[in-house]
C-alpha cells in the first residue's frame, strides 16, 4: 500500500535558524574588578557553550536525530535565559528551535506554545516587521499545517510572505519558501486553481535564483507535478 503522506507537497522544513549569541553581563557594585572579569569572562564561555550546543542541534536536527536534540536545545534555553534574561533575540531563537523539533516529532501540543512564545517574543523585541518575525510567522504556520488546522494557518503564511517580499524583495529563496508552503497548504486544502500559480512562481523563481540543476527545483518539478495530477492534467 502506497503511503499518502508520500503525495503529499513538499512544504520546506524551516531548517533550525540560530544567532551567535553576544552575552551582556552587567557588573556588580559589590565586588572587585578582578571578580567581575571572572564572571564575564565566566559568561561568555557558557554563552560560547550554548552556541555550540545549538550548532549539535541543528546537525541533529539536519539528520533527522530530533530525540537526541531536544536535550541540546534545552541546555541551550536554560544557559540562554540564566545569563540574558527572559526577553533576548537568542532566548526567542532556542525557544524556535525546541518548538520545532518538537513540530517535527509530531509533539505538536508542546511545539505550539514554545513557537507562539518565540513569535511575539520576537515581535516585542525586533518590531511586528523583521525577517526573523516573518520566520516565526512561516513556522508557527507550518505547525498548523502539520496539525491539519489549515484555516489558522493560512492567515500566518501569507502574512509571512508579503512581509518577506517588503522586507527582502520580490526576488528571494525565502520569498520562494513562502510561494511554496501556501501554494502546498492550498493543494492540501483541494484550492488547486490557487495554488497553481504560486507553484509556478515558486519554481521560475528557484530556476533562475540557483539554476536549473539545483535539488530544489526539482521538489519544486515535483510539487507541480502533483498538482496536475491531482487536477487530471496529465
Amino acid at each position: 500500500m502506497v503511503s499518502t503522506k508520500s503525495k503529499r507537497p513538499k512544504i520546506w522544513a524551516t531548517a533550525l535558524v540560530s544567532l551567535i549569541s553576544v552575552g551582556v553581563i552587567t557588573p556588580l557594585t559589590t565586588v572587585g574588578q578582578t571578580t567581575i572579569a571572572q564572571q564575564q569572562e565566566s559568561g561568555q564561555e557558557q554563552l560560547a557553550k550554548a552556541e555550540q550546543l545549538t550548532q549539535q542541534v541543528i546537525e541533529l536536527y539536519k539528520q533527522g536525530k530530533y530525540s537526541e536534540a531536544i536535550p541540546l536545545a534545552q541546555d541551550a534555553l536554560r544557559i540562554r535565559k540564566q545569563l540574558l534574561g527572559e526577553e533576548h533575540p537568542d532566548i526567542a531563537t532556542s525557544l524556535n528551535d525546541l518548538g520545532l523539533l518538537y513540530d517535527a516529532m509530531g509533539r505538536y501540543e508542546q511545539a505550539e506554545p514554545l513557537l507562539n512564545q518565540a513569535l511575539e517574543m520576537r515581535r516585542r523585541l525586533l518590531g511586528k516587521e523583521h525577517p526573523s518575525v516573518a520566520l516565526s510567522l512561516n513556522n508557527l504556520a507550518g505547525l498548523y499545517y502539520s496539525m491539519a488546522r489549515y484555516s489558522e494557518a493560512e492567515p500566518l503564511y501569507t502574512q509571512a510572505l508579503e512581509m518577506r517580499k517588503r522586507l527582502l524583495g520580490d526576488e528571494h529563496p525565502d520569498v520562494t519558501i513562502s510561494l511554496n508552503n501556501l501554494a502546498g497548504l492550498y493543494y492540501s486544502m483541494g484550492r488547486y486553481s490557487e495554488a497553481e500559480p504560486l507553484y509556478t512562481q515558486a519554481l521560475n523563481m528557484y530556476r533562475r535564483l540557483l539554476g536549473n540543476q539545483h535539488p530544489l527545483v526539482a521538489i519544486s518539478l515535483n510539487n507541480l507535478a502533483l498538482l496536475y495530477k491531482s487536477m487530471g492534467r496529465y
